[in-house]
């Protein structure tokens, strides 16, 4: 079982609460904005980057330090495609489905991302390694079809080039 899998469990079966850390990144990041409400996307990505993901027992802990309702952050974190609210893997692969990329092999690029990583939109992959998710653009139409892993962007991509980029990952 993985580190990540087993704090997924242990979060959903006790009562989330902030670190000390976490409570004193998201003070501070109050301290940027004019109205606490402004810090909410800080908020959870601070929750994100030592957690993989925000759990829902977070939400009213967050809120609470923000002193904002908790159904703010709730909207917030369920706007942003960039805040999971469910446990994902440790890279997260993006492919760009634009109409450009699309037309530019996207079809070839998603066979090869299913076949290399047996794991569909939406999912991650058993060892928790990756999660595979569609975004509409990722303005890098100019070099179709593009994939984002993390915070790496990579166009022109053919569905070799996408088994070796998967390696250097791994």
């Amino acid at each position: 079982m993985t580190t990540q899998t087993q704090s997924a469990q242990l979060i959903a079966t006790s009562r989330f609460q902030l670190s000390p850390q976490e409570r004193a990144d998201i003070e501070h990041a109050i301290s940027h904005y004019p109205d606490a409400r402004a810090a909410s996307i800080d908020a959870l990505k601070i929750v994100q980057a030592n957690h993989g993901w925000v759990p829902d027992g977070a939400i009213p802990e967050i809120a609470g330090v923000l002193g904002i309702p908790a159904s703010d952050v709730e909207g917030v974190a369920t706007f942003y495609s960039q805040i999971f609210r469910v446990p994902v893997g440790r890279h997260i692969v993006r492919l760009c489905d634009s109409m450009v990329c699309y037309i530019n092999g996207h079809e070839d690029v998603l066979a090869a991302l299913r076949a290399k990583l047996g794991i569909g939109y939406g999912e991650t992959t058993t060892d928790s390694r990756f999660t595979l998710l569609p975004v509409c653009c990722l303005g890098n139409c100019d070099k179709g079809s593009t994939l984002m892993i993390d915070d790496d962007t990579y166009g022109g991509l053919t569905p070799e080039q996408v088994v070796e980029l998967l390696e250097k990952y791994a």
